[in-house]
């Protein structure tokens, strides 16, 4: 009896106290910005961190906090961060500008010398504590796939014959755990927009670089003095791209001697509509290049020195200036004075 009856009285007391903490609970309630819980059904639940807070919880309490943008998860798709934008009474975010992972070194088994041949673990971190690495330059891509084995979206693979990573731009959540991951910090988060990237990180002078990479950026200054767009300045004997003042025209990268600049996209040329085109002769007196030619009041036309950097588009008054790809190369020996200086000859009677 003592048993049963010490039994009845614990329960009795557990129902008590379970009844005080749950009215307790519902009156000092602090109430749920309902903002949050809806920005977090939209997020994924990947927990990945790649927005910088500790976890989906967290990204959804900045969010609603005003303290993280709409877009702060990388992994969300567009149509999540427009959702999220939506709960937030902001405006979408631009989609076509998100950012993807980059790798810094185009350093290859062909292109950069090695040291010595390499048979430890196949990882980069260890073959870092053997001589800083196997090959000769000391900032140099190790190939190893440490940075595919961090990332959670399966989004790079090791090149088999090059033996560099390769980023696939359409899986590429840009959460940064890759970029963490690799010890010679040859990856970066950059916009997908970028038209052309500087793809070597070795601050070493033009003769130590060329000593240990064939594709390596010496230092040489020719691609900030072939900008146009004053994009380009020297930092550390490497030049640093200014992405708010490049318009894409890709004479860094046909200036460079190694390649260490190349160009991410495809080139692109003006087109001028010749029936819409009043010759006002606005578009070749912005054009840098000479790549613009045509008398006042007469149609132009876009001759084989265009860069395509789009100047001329934005500036002409009637738009009737496109950006078309091509595969044609640039002929700079086509180019011919920025601004026409013969008005149209009248028509013999």
């Amino acid at each position: 009896m003592d048993i049963m009856f010490a039994a009845l009285v614990l329960g009795v007391m557990g129902l008590a106290f379970g009844l005080v903490l749950t009215a307790t609970s519902k009156i000092f309630a602090v109430p749920s910005d309902p903002r949050r819980d809806a920005v977090r059904d939209v997020l994924p639940g990947a927990n990945c961190g790649g927005c910088g807070y500790p976890g989906c919880d967290g990204c959804a309490d900045a969010i609603a906090a005003g303290k993280a943008p709409a877009d702060a998860c990388p992994v969300c798709s567009a149509e999540a961060k427009a959702k999220i934008a939506e709960i937030m009474g902001l405006e979408a975010p631009d989609a076509s500008n998100r950012k993807i992972a980059r790798v810094l070194c185009q350093g290859d088994c062909e292109s950069a010398k090695q040291k010595f041949e390499y048979q430890g673990i196949q990882d980069c971190n260890a073959a870092c504590t053997v001589g800083d690495g196997y090959k000769s330059c000391k900032f140099a891509c190790l190939g190893l796939g440490t940075c595919a084995k961090a990332c959670p979206f399966d989004a790079i693979h090791i090149d088999p014959v090059k033996k560099l990573p390769v980023v696939d731009e359409e899986k590429c959540a840009a959460c940064g755990k890759c970029v963490a991951a690799c010890p010679k910090h040859v990856l970066e988060l950059a916009s997908v927009k970028d038209e052309v990237a500087l793809l070597c990180r070795n601050t070493d002078k033009l003769k130590a670089v060329m000593d240990v990479c064939k594709v390596g950026c010496i230092g040489c200054q020719k691609c900030a003095k072939a900008c146009k767009f004053e994009a380009i300045t020297m930092v550390d004997n490497l030049p640093v791209i200014d992405y708010d003042k490049c318009r894409g025209c890709r004479m860094c990268a046909e200036a460079c001697p190694t390649g260490a600049i190349k160009a991410l996209k495809p080139r692109q040329v003006a087109e001028i509509d010749q029936n819409g085109c009043i010759g006002c002769t606005i578009c070749a007196k912005n054009c840098k290049f000479g790549a613009i030619e045509g008398s006042l009041k007469q149609p132009h036309k876009v001759n084989a020195a265009c860069t395509g950097c789009g100047v001329c588009a934005t500036k002409c008054p009637k738009k009737v200036i496109t950006m078309k790809v091509t595969t044609q190369p640039r002929d700079p020996k086509a180019a011919v004075e920025a601004a026409p200086v013969k008005p149209a000859e009248a028509p013999k009677a």
